[in-house]
């Protein structure tokens, strides 16, 4: 911890991935007078260079490793590819840091399921980049839900659309990495793989395309659809779905993607059935908007996205006695200016100060995780997964195949 003139800055922090999303994550960073940026690791020279226009004096740490070791550093920050996650999570908890790690944190379940006892054996705060639980908004809706606004809830939806053109990303021809990137540090523990313009995927335009390809990320079920699945959990006061069946397939887009162009993920619960639908080549939705959710429930419907909230009342079989039928007939309406990253920012500090979890602790963050990872286990395996919350397991043998993934030597993933 400082002292003295730079008493103000609680906390020294190193950030390890400097790409859009990191840089997106520093700017609300800056915003927060309790955290001292000192340090980034970063091994793509151009995110450097931009990364240190933000913050002239920090510290370059080429291998994140040295970093995490670092005396002089008491918080982490990573936002690199989705399969960096664990392996830095849980080595930088070893170290004694407290750590701010993006979502989704997994590639697989079992590696998600690590972290948390990692965060524990090691007592440190970690908390997920599943920034809309710091949204005002948000926590007004969950409220409403439990509370029975709508009334009983028995289905929710939960979408993302958008209207892409078949060739999108293209298909570039593997090359040799530029003399300004480190290939094989960028691959770590995934498996070995000639360079692709596409699986690296940093564009000027856009988040980065390694998203879009299975051994570093989910596609868009673990990069978009998480967050709202994430909100159903937690207005549902669930843990994980017992069942979960997945449709989908690539069948207009023609670029070197992985993931399918349309997915249908239907997830049972007890009291519930969860859809989440993914397409990108027709951007058609409902409310007008391109993703949300929306919670049917026997008093009306709920929409909610980054913006607003909404809610379109049930009308056949009420009873008008005891009811303002006048407000019944009005959408009822709340806006949001979106700035959850500051705020999801502010939790943490409080949580680093308090030592008590976070609104995105670790535990959730895995449980929203694993939500959205299931959904591709079941396309990928083509079976309707029968699924244990409680002990995180299944039956189907096939399904089991995608819940973990070897690591490529020398790197190893240990508590």
């Amino acid at each position: 911890m400082l002292a003295g003139a730079e008493a103000t800055k609680k906390f020294r922090l190193g950030m390890i991935g400097m790409g859009r999303r990191g840089r997106n994550n520093l700017t609300s960073i800056l915003r927060q007078p309790e955290l001292d940026v000192v340090a980034f690791s970063e091994i793509y020279k151009a995110n450097v260079e931009l990364a240190l226009k933000m913050v002239p004096g920090a510290k370059v740490y080429s291998d994140f490793r040295d970093l995490i070791a670092a005396p002089d550093i008491d918080v982490i920050c990573i936002c690199t590819p989705d399969h960096w996650h664990p392996y830095m999570a849980v080595e930088a908890c070893k170290a004694g840091k407290d750590i701010y790690v993006e979502k989704p944190i997994s590639v697989p379940v079992e590696e998600g399921r690590m972290m948390v006892p990692a965060a524990r054996k090691y007592k440190r705060i970690v908390q997920v980049g599943t920034q809309q639980r710091s949204g005002k908004h948000f926590q007004k809706v969950v409220g409403m839900i439990q509370g029975g606004k709508i009334g009983d809830i028995a289905f929710v939806r939960a979408w993302n659309y958008s209207n892409q053109l078949p060739e999108e990303i293209g298909n570039p021809p593997d090359t040799d990495p530029s003399a300004d990137l480190d290939w094989n540090m960028w691959l770590g523990p995934a498996p070995e793989r000639p360079f692709n313009k596409n699986r690296f995927g940093v564009d000027p335009n856009h988040y980065s395309h390694f998203r879009w390809f299975w051994d570093y990320a989910g596609g868009m079920m673990t990069d978009w659809g998480i967050h709202l699945l994430d909100i159903v959990m937690w207005a549902m006061e669930v843990e994980g779905p017992s069942v979960i069946s997945t449709v989908g397939g690539k069948f207009l887009i023609q670029d070197n993607r992985e993931p399918p162009d349309i997915i249908l993920a239907n997830y049972e619960f007890p009291k519930f059935v969860c859809v989440y639908e993914n397409r990108i080549t027709n951007g058609q939705s409902m409310f007008d908007r391109g993703y949300g959710i929306t919670f049917h429930g026997s008093k009306g419907t709920m929409f909610v996205d980054r913006q607003r909230y909404e809610i379109v009342p049930e009308m056949k079989g009420l009873d008008p006695r005891g009811y303002d039928m006048e407000a019944l007939m009005v959408r009822e309406q709340g806006r949001a200016v979106n700035h959850s990253t500051d705020a999801h920012w502010q939790d943490f500090i409080s949580s680093m100060k308090s030592r008590k979890p976070p609104i995105s602790d670790i535990e959730i963050g895995h449980r929203s995780t694993s939500m959205a990872l299931l959904g591709n286990v079941s396309l990928r395996s083509r079976q309707r997964v029968e699924w244990d919350p409680k002990t995180e397991t299944t039956p189907n043998k096939e399904a089991q195949t995608y819940l973990s993934r070897r690591y490529r030597k020398p790197w190893k993933l240990t508590l």
